[in-house]
């Protein structure tokens, strides 16, 4: 069975507080973005051990650290079902902020879920894609949705961007996670994303905000004119996505390429 999964962008993200597990308390929405995605198909193995194989952008990192594997070996430990190769060809960016391991991880639990009829129900399923990773929880249900505690806490938002067109650019610059969060000052003193709903689009640009991106933009300076260039070129709406390094802009119309260097990765389309 194949799946194409989907990736996301954050509109917004606060970071309220550090807490005592060394997690931070966030706010922040997740909006899904399914014209760029992976692709993974799960088959049973032959070989009577669990095996993941991965094709297209590089993974240099061992197989059992996969957040793939991970989540196979996750649901072993409380259901029975055949060793299994799961097929990833990857094409979501790492180190951009656009969950897509996090994707990759919440799809492989649903797949297995669906092909032996493991009977997870939602909410069930929420929980575990939240021991994998702090956004996967977002992708079990993939609408926008306002994420508090690690970001794993959800609410279905009423925000529905269809009809304008989304422009993301990934620059040549790996972000890691966890480095970014050491960077990070907590900040009480912001929009309460939960009300995102009732602010104008073009009111977007001067209340929400990243607090990743002044620490981002400090350490990597072509982050911060890459968003500067998206509202050159005319964005509604610009912002760095999650801890980066990817930026993406919001448009009333289809937008051309920026003239950024080549070996930058550009997608665009209409959302």
């Amino acid at each position: 069975m194949i799946q194409y999964t989907s990736c996301k962008i954050n509109i917004g993200l606060n970071v309220i507080s550090k807490r005592s597990d060394n997690f931070h308390d966030i706010q922040t929405v997740f909006y899904p973005v399914k014209f760029l995605s992976d692709a993974l198909e799960i088959v049973e193995s032959s070989n009577n051990q669990d095996v993941v194989e991965v094709t297209g952008l590089s993974i240099n990192e061992p197989m059992e650290n996969n957040l793939c594997f991970k989540a196979i070996q996750l649901l072993r430990k409380d259901f029975d079902f055949p060793f299994v190769k799961l097929y990833l060809h990857k094409m979501v960016p790492m180190g951009a902020g656009l969950g897509g391991g996090s994707a990759d991880a919440t799809t492989t639990l649903t797949l297995l879920n669906e092909l032996y009829a493991l009977n997870i129900e939602n909410s069930q399923m929420i929980k575990y894609a939240a021991q994998l990773g702090s956004d996967c929880a977002f992708f079990v249900n993939d609408f926008p949705q306002f994420g508090q505690g690690r970001g794993e806490i959800l609410t279905p938002v009423k925000i529905d961007l269809s009809g304008y067109f989304l422009l993301i650019v990934k620059p040549d610059i790996h972000i890691s996670t966890a480095d970014a969060y050491g960077r990070i000052k907590p900040n009480v003193d912001c929009f309460n994303l939960s009300d995102l709903p009732k602010l104008p689009l073009p009111e977007w640009k001067n209340v929400i905000e990243n607090d990743f991106e002044k620490p981002i933009f400090n350490l990597h300076p072509q982050i911060g004119t890459l968003k500067n260039d998206l509202y050159n070129q005319g964005a509604i709406y610009a912002q760095m996505s999650g801890s980066g390094a990817a930026c993406y802009g919001i448009f009333k119309n289809r937008p051309n390429p920026l003239d950024v260097p080549t070996h930058w990765n550009q997608y665009i389309a209409e959302l």
